[in-house]
């Protein structure tokens, strides 16, 4: 049964109060079967205790929750009233929409009527309209309508389109820099998904659009510095999506791994086994713990409206340093990545949205902490009706700081936990404030009865190396506390009831695997040299001379590849050939003579960059990008080739080409690079180039015998040859770079470069994938370059192996038939 039908749409109605209207649109619902008559008492009952204004003159009377039973299906009535009902309070109602819902199926008409309050105009058109079908679309979104509900009430004067290839969609993390860049500009600045428009300086309205990998987006701007707010916006959301492939890949190769590799251990046929999925690996004996989250509820009690406000706003600045002492305790403890979780919290609670949505409220008559909780209680459920499950579950990142501001407005101090002993703690769900500020000294695993191994609590239990399973569902929540227990987070097991025969094991168990760790920590800077001698070298790829350090430190023997877009991007105008030389020296110097491959510069038409006056091109991953850009503005070339040749004295360094297609390219290109090396009387570097056009694995013996080394950049590698987007929502599963078709160019191109003794890596994402890189030695690559997180297991992996079987698992993977059968090898 439809929701809302022409039927239950009543234009223009002369009812002269607001009884007249809720009977109305009670009537309207009787007659059309939703709902019992009864059921029309039970919204003037709503009336009596609650105000269902839910402002611009709009109102949505409802039921009891006691008087559902009489809903026979959900339905929806409206009722407009053009010149207005008074609601309450002097308050007049031009739009009357009465919900009876049988349990949430009403969400998604609340989301849009919540947008449409947003957008100027919107809702006047709404109140305007002749026709029952676009108030139908505006509510249901069925179909385009043609009144401003759905747009912005006059187009931008800037815009641009892009489609998002972030395969984790827009969540909090990117979105964070999107309203830190919109925030930056004068003008009004907006992203439009189909029919719905957010306020680009709105970390909750962007995340509400519930934008996924693939979806095309039109970034606008009106205003002064409208046409720079959009080529800034559009240059920054660019720049994330390397950051956000890379994550994504990390990601899944770590839940991946934690779901391949098994169970660690088992216990005997007496002990009790609760199932999850495995989250993050290890083994661990400890008691249960119980983590319940805090109920905040707060009692509408106001106060003078002034104070109120001023309360709240007390409050947001209060959690924001909070939020930032987080962000820097945990950049301090796990990294950049982690981190930013907590800067994205920051500006979920510093959303100008919320903050009005709640001062509205508090106008209204409301008391402060009421109406925080009214409006947090609407932005986490409209998170969470996302259709897009990652997003959806990311509704809990909200939860968590929106709730701090709401137990600062209570006055109630959040719980912690008090350890003792060993714990496994076991909760619903875990914030990432929960899980960062849980007591490491105790805590030696993490069991949630929700969730999944992508959760950000899954996330910084792998960087805390803290076993832990997810989903393991309700039956994991009536675990006693004080219960002993063992938690295999390899297996995603916990095991109860255990006799001290499977403690003794499992104590022997975790020992052998403390002493694996141990070794594999300490033997981070030792090289990967295989049991029967043969040595390959792990690299780390990096943007920064501060992430050169933080290899290093993770064992990496240098870095194969370092990008520099970075230097080019968020800016008005070019580096200079000393600012680049400054970061090109620094990290020379960070690394310690350890070797450096600089990347030039890899950037093209999908890449916005205002004062490089890059034409629009249809396909630009098949355009004038990277070698072909730099051959077309010299200017752009030398610079950097002159910053790369000073910086030379003062490390290890190799120039690297992307991009390249044709011999000529190589030959142009080394040419530029000898006229400015001798000009400047620099040393000789070795200069290499990119293998990711297939034209160039094809023709490697060639192209050998005119460079110094070859990287396999196996991303971009596998995309040409597969004929497929690896970011494409449907053809991203099968765009692997262990394709057979893809090993067959790399061993190509690995034979041609051992026969003419050039040096060939591999910095793609393959290099970092344990079973990628014991294949990747084993055709004959001589070096791997990953993210500094993946070089201790990698190093590990190829220790524990000899070149002969390396070879063999090579040849049995190219005589695979496909991707999944390599795989499996």
């Amino acid at each position: 049964m439809e929701t809302i039908t022409k039927s239950c749409v009543c234009l223009g109605s002369q009812v002269r109060s607001k009884d007249e209207a809720i009977r109305l649109a009670g009537q309207m619902l009787v007659a059309a079967g939703y709902i019992g008559a009864p059921y029309v008492d039970s919204l003037f009952k709503r009336e009596a205790v609650s105000n269902t204004l839910l402002g611009s003159g709009v109102a949505i009377p409802h039921g009891m929750v006691d008087d559902r039973h009489y809903i026979h299906a959900t339905g929806i009535a409206v009722v407009q009233v053009p010149q207005g009902v008074e609601w309450k309070d002097g308050q007049r109602a031009h739009l009357i929409v009465a919900i009876a819902a049988q349990s949430d199926e009403h969400i998604a008409v609340l989301r849009r009527l919540t947008r449409l309050m947003q957008q100027e105009g919107a809702i006047d058109a709404l109140v305007r309209t002749r026709s029952a079908d676009e108030i139908i679309a505006a509510l249901t979104g069925t179909a385009a309508p043609t009144l401003a509900a759905t747009a912005p009430a006059a187009a931008p004067e800037c815009e641009v389109t892009w489609q998002l290839d972030y395969p984790n969609g827009l969540h909090a993390r990117p979105a964070t820099r999107w309203v830190e860049v919109a925030k930056r500009h004068a003008s009004e600045v907006c992203v439009i998904k189909g029919g719905e428009i957010a306020d680009a300086k709105s970390l909750t309205a962007l995340l509400g659009l519930g934008v996924v990998a693939g979806d095309t987006l039109r970034l606008g701007a009106s205003g002064a510095d409208a046409r720079r707010a959009v080529e800034a916006l559009l240059t920054a959301v660019q720049s994330l999506s390397a950051d956000e492939k890379a994550d994504a890949e990390r990601a899944r190769l770590a839940a991946e791994a934690a779901r391949k590799q098994g169970a660690l251990w088992q216990a005997g046929a007496e002990a009790k086994r609760l199932r999850g999925i495995p989250a993050s690996p290890g083994l661990a004996i400890g008691r249960i713990v119980r983590h319940v989250t805090q109920a905040l509820v707060a009692a509408d009690t106001p106060g003078q409206a002034i104070d109120d406000g001023a309360a709240l706003e007390q409050a947001l600045e209060a959690v924001k340093a909070e939020l930032s002492a987080l962000e820097a305790d945990a950049a301090k403890r796990l990294g950049a990545g982690e981190a930013a979780i907590f800067a994205a919290q920051r500006e979920l609670v510093a959303d100008v949205g919320m903050l009005r949505s709640a001062i509205g409220e508090i106008m209204r008559g409301h008391g402060a902490a009421w109406a925080w909780q009214k409006v947090l209680h609407a932005q986490v459920e409209r998170q969470r009706s996302l259709a897009d499950p990652l997003l959806a579950a990311r509704a809990l990142d909200l939860r968590d700081a929106g709730e701090r501001v709401l137990a600062r407005l209570l006055g109630v101090a959040r719980q912690s936990l008090t350890l003792t002993e060993p714990s496994i703690v076991v909760a619903e769900d875990l914030t990432p404030s929960d899980t960062l500020q849980l007591d490491m000294r105790y805590v030696v695993g993490l069991a949630i009865s929700s969730g999944g191994p992508t959760s950000h609590t899954a996330i910084l239990a792998r960087t805390l190396g803290l076993p832990a399973l997810v989903a393991a569902g309700e039956a994991l929540l009536s675990v006693a506390t004080g219960t002993q227990a063992v938690m295999d987070g390899s297996g995603g097991a916990l095991y109860l009831d255990c006799t001290e025969d499977d403690l003794v094991s499992a104590r022997a168990a975790i020992e052998r695997l403390a002493a694996q760790r141990a070794e594999m920590e300490t033997q981070r800077y030792a090289h990967a040299t295989t049991t029967d001698g043969h040595t390959v070298e792990v690299l780390a790829n990096i943007t920064s001379a501060r992430q050169a350090a933080a290899a290093v430190e993770a064992g990496a023997e240098g870095v194969g590849l370092m990008r520099t877009e970075f230097l080019f991007l968020e800016r008005d105008r070019a580096p200079s050939e000393d600012e680049q030389f400054e970061v090109y020296k620094a990290t020379l110097e960070a690394l310690g003579g350890r070797p450096l491959v600089i990347r030039t510069l890899d950037i093209g038409g999908d890449k916005q960059v205002a004062y490089l006056d890059l034409p629009k091109e249809e396909n630009p991953f098949l355009g004038v990008r990277g070698a072909r850009l730099l051959l077309a503005r010299p200017e752009l070339l030398r610079t950097q080739l002159r910053a790369l040749y000073r910086a030379a004295a003062h490390g290890t360094l190799s120039i690297m080409f992307p991009m390249i297609t044709e011999l000529a390219e190589v030959t142009a290109l080394r040419a530029e690079c000898e006229a400015v090396r001798r000009a400047l009387n620099a040393p000789v570097v070795p200069v290499g180039i990119m293998v990711e056009v297939p034209a160039v694995a094809v023709m490697a013996d060639q192209f050998a015998a005119v460079v110094d080394f070859f990287s396999i950049g196996t991303n971009d590698l596998t995309q040409y040859v597969l004929a497929m987007d690896r970011q494409h929502p449907q053809l991203a599963a099968q765009a692997d770079s262990l394709s057979p078709a893809v090993l067959a160019l790399i061993a190509n191109t690995a034979r041609a470069a051992n026969a003419a003794g050039v040096h060939v890596g591999v910095c793609g994402g393959l290099a970092g994938d344990p079973l990628g890189a014991r294949i990747l030695a084993g055709l004959g690559v001589n070096a791997l370059s990953m993210s500094a997180q993946d070089v201790v297991a990698v190093k590990d992996v190829l220790r524990g192996s000899t070149m002969a079987d390396l070879k063999t698992l090579a040849v049995r993977a190219l005589a695979a038939r496909s991707a999944a059968e390599v795989r499996a090898l």
